[in-house]
């Protein structure tokens, strides 16, 4: 979902106008998230993940989809870098890595706005002095309203690059010869050798249209082309909330709820006296379990005030068998944080009883969780107990010690909105049978130390085209919306796919109406990616035949040989975890 370098050059430079504050999500999401969270709400993520996009003109869709992208990658970003122990990026940094891509886009000016991280507010300047090379100045980490600096591109350029069929962009600013016709420049004219096209605010010959390059005629994607990615994705991705999870058929089993369009997934489960049902995030990269608490506040660094009125909290006023052991907390996520105090309450979690329960109400949060839009109440961590911040056993251990399940075993079906099936569920104690296909069927060794969950990733193809990646490991993560990659193993897989295009950022970009196969093989057996997975969220929601933004992106912090698997992958295998073993089972859907 990343946006390339040469973005600039396949989109018309948009006038934007934005009040820059706090670096907090606005609230018309809950788009998690996800760990990610929305967007205008946009979550910044949430575990991964979580953000959604602005609900802004069309005008100035393609910088909600840069910020997005983003956030996404920073979220993934700083939660690889908790899992394998290394400093995360800090606060400032992920701020600038955003200044960067809206300067890099044209839509902030390097000497006209400042970042003031004393104050975490953008400060516009016309007298300023332009910025040092390599030093960005611009926009905070989320961008709230309207009206604060007028961004303007102006001037022309010409490219000599040579158009192709498969839509290389000529020259710098140059035109596309291939899907779209040639594409705006950024700023002006950009004339190349393959085609031409009109830059900020004139026409881009593209959709539909044609451009000749050294290897011959491209054709545009407009008229009849197909849009691979599902239009109740785009809808879902700009107005967030939930889509109910029907009733489970397995025994010992929750319905998985689905945020937005697919970026995390949310169970309900019931607390306290009288018992009243919560909205909690499902997440297998974390081991931690709470709700917030009655009187939650934000963090003071975010605004401070009231968590939203629409999350249910948890406390003495809720709950007759509500007891605080004085025991403080904190857990910090991929984006966002949280910390109160641990104490203990009856749980009620796929029908199975766990009375004075010990997990943690959250006094203060980021706006990661405090926003009214995000979905859910709190978050439920099912990664092994040695990650717990709160160092007390996870809901499933205590399910085991209980003997209300055989063993400690947690497995995923996570659905897919697009498909309209609501059949995602995750069950404890075993596997669902009627989830998967029984002789594909794979056990992995967990090779990571630290409580998560990772296994070996044997192979990387696309289109059944070998990437030659092989050695690497995969951290896999529910919390996680995306897949991350390293940076040469991200631009290996995009090399194969036709018309992708990088953003020196981390991110990718290619035609909404490709279709792709990327898979992954683990245990010998290779998972196909369905192709509107990897076809994360189109640049521009009102053009399904332009730029998506991919599902996979690359992670600057992690081992050289590391992958982050979340949703885009998860989404097309059934994941189990075994914590009495060790184990981790993949296999495929029925």
């Amino acid at each position: 979902m990343h946006l390339l370098p040469s973005l600039s050059s396949l989109l018309p430079l948009l006038l934007l106008a934005i009040t820059l504050s706090h670096a907090r999500p606005l609230e018309p999401e809950r788009g998690l998230t996800l760990p990610l969270k929305r967007l205008h709400t946009t979550k910044r993520n949430l575990h991964p993940q979580l953000v959604r996009p602005f609900s802004l003109p069309s005008s100035e869709v393609v910088l909600t989809a840069a910020q997005q992208l983003q956030q996404q990658i920073n979220r993934s970003s700083a939660r690889l870098a908790r899992i394998t122990r290394r400093t995360p990026p800090s606060e400032h940094e992920l701020a600038a890595r955003i200044a960067e891509r809206a300067v890099h886009l044209g839509y902030l000016r390097p000497g006209k706005h400042k970042y003031d991280p004393k104050t975490r507010k953008v400060h516009s300047d016309e007298d300023a002095e332009e910025t040092p090379k390599g030093v960005v100045q611009g926009v905070a980490a989320e961008l709230e309203g309207a009206a604060a600096a007028e961004v303007k591109g102006s001037g022309k350029s010409k490219g000599n690059g040579k158009g192709k069929a498969s839509g290389q962009a000529g020259g710098a600013g140059g035109a596309a010869g291939g899907a779209g016709g040639a594409a705006g420049g950024a700023g002006g004219s950009a004339t190349g050798a393959g085609g031409a096209s009109t830059g900020a605010g004139g026409a881009a010959t593209g959709a539909g249209g044609a451009a000749n390059g050294a290897g011959g005629t491209a054709n545009g994607t407009g008229a009849g082309a197909v849009p691979v990615i599902p239009e109740v994705d785009v809808q879902a991705g700009i107005n967030g909330g939930l889509t109910l999870a029907n009733a489970p058929d397995d025994t010992d089993s929750v319905g998985l709820d689905i945020d937005a369009n697919d970026t995390g997934y949310v169970a309900t489960v019931s607390l306290g006296t009288p018992p009243a049902d919560y909205l909690i995030l499902m997440d297998s990269g974390s081991s931690d379990f709470w709700v917030g608490a009655e009187g939650c506040q934000t963090l003071a660094s975010e605004g401070g005030g009231a968590c939203a009125a629409n999350h249910k909290t948890l406390g003495t006023d809720s709950s007759s068998t509500f007891q605080n052991t004085g025991t403080a907390f904190a857990v910090t996520y991929g984006s966002g944080s949280v910390s109160g105090t641990i104490i203990t309450d009856n749980v009620v979690l796929a029908g199975l009883s766990l009375p004075a329960h010990t997990f943690g109400v959250a006094d203060i949060e980021s706006t990661d969780f405090s926003a009214s839009s995000i979905t859910f109440d709190g978050l439920m961590g099912l990664a092994q107990q040695g990650l717990s911040q709160q160092q007390t056993p996870t809901p499933v251990e205590s399910l085991a010690s209980a003997g209300l399940i055989q063993a400690p075993i947690t497995s995923f079906k996570l659905s897919r909105l697009a498909d309209d099936l609501n059949d995602g569920e995750v069950t404890f104690g075993s596997l669902d049978p009627a989830k998967f296909q029984a002789d594909t069927l794979v056990t992995l060794k967990n090779v990571n130390t630290e409580g998560f969950w990772e296994g070996d990733l044997d192979a990387v193809t696309v289109d059944g085209t070998s990437t030659g990646l092989t050695g690497r490991t995969a951290i896999l993560d529910t919390g996680t919306t995306l897949i991350i990659a390293p940076p040469a193993d991200a631009a290996a897989v995009h090399a194969l796919i036709p018309g992708a295009q990088s953003d020196g950022q981390g991110g990718f970009t290619f035609s909404c109406t490709t279709n792709v196969s990327v898979a992954l093989t683990f245990g010998g057996t290779s998972f196909a990616i369905d192709p509107r997975d990897i076809l994360f969220a189109p640049v521009d929601p009102n053009d399904l035949t332009g730029d998506c933004i991919s599902g996979i992106s690359a992670g600057e912090v992690g081992g050289a040989d590391e992958w982050l698997v979340g949703d885009v992958f998860l989404k097309n295998a059934y994941f189990s975890v075994n914590e009495q073993t060790n184990a981790i089972q993949l296999a495929k859907l029925t």
